[in-house]
């Protein structure tokens, strides 16, 4: 059932080459933002950063078509720009203001957007993982031919809930790509301490479940195995496991400071694998485009980063009288039990 790795790469335009460049580069540019934010004290709570790891969900993104679904954790930045949602809507959320996704009151963990069929961060670790599955039950019995992308780490790969979830899955042949942000070490343990198994798609074989791992540092590569896993999906033949073998650059969030690996190991991979460098590489070399166009981009995308973080700034803090707003809870008659 299993496959070691997609090695297969889409012949791809160089419009589209300098369109994953340009979100890549923008969730990155984000994410540097956010965390300047935090820093400065604008982002309460927690903020998980997701730099280092654009290729992955730019490139699942490329393979994905109207109407799918995305459901992820709560390193979310990065799947919601990737989506489509607006930066000024998601970084007014994480600095906790009106404008937000969540109207100020879901913050970085916990922002949704029906538009963009993004069904949410969810700081429970694994918790959005059957989540995920339901929205594919319900796409299955609507039968409009839509797949849901449901994503979690590698440290979720190891709560019970995620192989309940397989097992429906497959037992009801779900149109639900899982997909495994292998980034190598969950909140900080390494995968080699933590796990057994050598590949984390491979448990999905116990219950049928094909899969497969693909090198996520590379967004030809991801979109490619997207490709093949939503098309597995669409032909009804139930799940498919991608694992994406990636790697964070920052800490589990702002508050790690990630002294379970070394700066050397960091170092490397930023200067050899970075995904945004790769692409970058590809423009140039291709004569796609000019180190001047690329950095009119790098400019256009900090132009509009900066836009998004003086919306979040000039937005209002969202009234006290709407702290038990939007919240799924009635008032009972005075006397009657829960």
């Amino acid at each position: 059932m299993a496959t070691r790795r997609s090695k297969a790469k889409p012949n791809v335009s160089a419009d589209e080459l300098l369109q994953y460049y340009r979100d890549m580069l923008l969730i990155r540019r984000f994410e540097e933002k956010a965390g300047q934010l935090y820093g400065m004290g604008l982002i309460g709570g927690f903020c998980h950063l997701y730099i280092g790891q654009e290729a992955v969900v730019v490139g699942l993104e490329a393979a994905a078509d109207e109407g799918d679904k995305r459901v992820t954790s709560y390193r979310d930045h990065g799947h919601m720009l990737a989506c489509g949602m607006d930066p000024k809507g998601v970084m007014a959320e994480l600095t906790g203001r009106e404008g937000g996704y969540s109207k100020g009151k879901g913050g970085s963990m916990h922002m949704f957007s029906r538009e963009k069929h993004f069904y949410g961060g969810h700081g429970i670790v694994g918790a959005q993982v059957p989540i995920g599955a339901g929205l594919a039950f319900a796409d299955k019995y609507l039968g409009n031919d839509r797949v849901t992308f449901t994503y979690f780490g590698d440290g979720a790969a190891n709560q019970g809930q995620v192989y309940e979830t397989y097992n429906m899955a497959e037992l009801w042949d779900l149109p639900v790509v899982f997909v495994i942000e292998n980034n190598q070490y969950a909140m900080g343990t390494s995968t080699k301490r933590s796990s057994k198994s050598p590949n984390l798609y491979a448990r999905g074989a116990a219950y049928g479940i094909e899969g497969e791992e693909v090198d996520g540092m590379d967004v030809l590569a991801v979109k490619a195995a997207g490709e093949k896993a939503v098309a597995h999906c669409r032909a009804g033949k139930g799940p498919y496991i991608l694992e994406v073998m990636t790697y964070r650059y920052r800490g589990h969030s702002m508050s790690d400071p990630a002294k379970y690996r070394t700066r050397e190991e960091v170092q490397e991979m930023r200067e050899k694998r970075d995904p945004i460098e790769n692409i970058r590489q590809m423009l140039l070399t291709g004569d796609h485009a000019s180190e001047d166009d690329l950095k009119a981009i790098d400019k256009e995308i900090k132009d509009v980063v900066n836009e998004s973080a003086e919306f979040a700034k000039e937005s209002p803090e969202p009234d006290l009288d709407q702290l038990w707003t939007d919240i799924y809870a009635e008032e009972l008659p005075q006397g009657e039990a829960v």
